[in-house]
């Protein structure tokens, strides 16, 4: 059975903008990597709309090759977008939901393949209250942003998870893998 990962980056303050934060050549590897191991991540229309930017650097490459291979593993992953609002996408490798997340992830999760990613905070969410979650990968960044959106604000009941691996970068950024205990 196909897993659902839900991977963000946040500051030691709990911020999750992705304008926060201190990417740097070894995180942009590792997410690259990442998405190279899933077979689609799931965005809302803000995080969809963010991540567009890596389209620039597909038509414009960066100096810093890091960037360029994020920017190649972020276009080839299939991207379903999840909006009230959008009635299309143009980006070759992103289609618009079918149904709602709880049906959607319910139906993938019964697909053979890799495993599905979750990139933005209100899927993620969303997609704990409803226990869809099955692993867990919160990156830490080792700064304080001060201002901007909570990660976990929205959570009003108690969620345990057992810690099952850490990475940490050079950066000082730490990589937490949970899975919830209840499973």
């Amino acid at each position: 059975m196909v897993k659902i990962i839900g991977a963000l980056n946040m500051t030691l303050d709990g911020i999750c903008d992705h304008t926060a934060g201190i990417p740097d050549k070894e995180l942009h590897q590792h997410y690259a990597e990442l998405l190279g191991q899933g077979d689609a991540i799931l965005y809302g229309r803000t995080t969809y709309q963010l991540m567009e930017f890596w389209r620039t650097v597909l038509e414009n490459p960066s100096e810093e090759k890091s960037m360029n291979d994020f920017a190649i593993a972020i276009d080839k992953i299939h991207k379903i977008v999840f909006s009230h609002t959008l009635k299309n996408v143009d980006w070759k490798s992103a289609t618009l939901a079918r149904s709602d997340l709880r049906d959607e992830v319910l139906e993938l999760k019964k697909q053979s393949g890799k495993d599905i990613l979750v990139g933005s905070r209100s899927l993620i969410i969303q997609l704990l209250k409803l226990n869809l979650i099955d692993e867990f990968q919160l990156c830490i960044y080792p700064m304080v942003e001060g201002k901007g959106l909570p990660f976990f604000e929205e959570i009003n009941d108690r969620i345990i998870f057992k810690l099952v691996k850490t990475k940490t970068f050079n950066s000082g950024a730490l990589l937490l893998y949970y899975q919830p205990k209840n499973q």
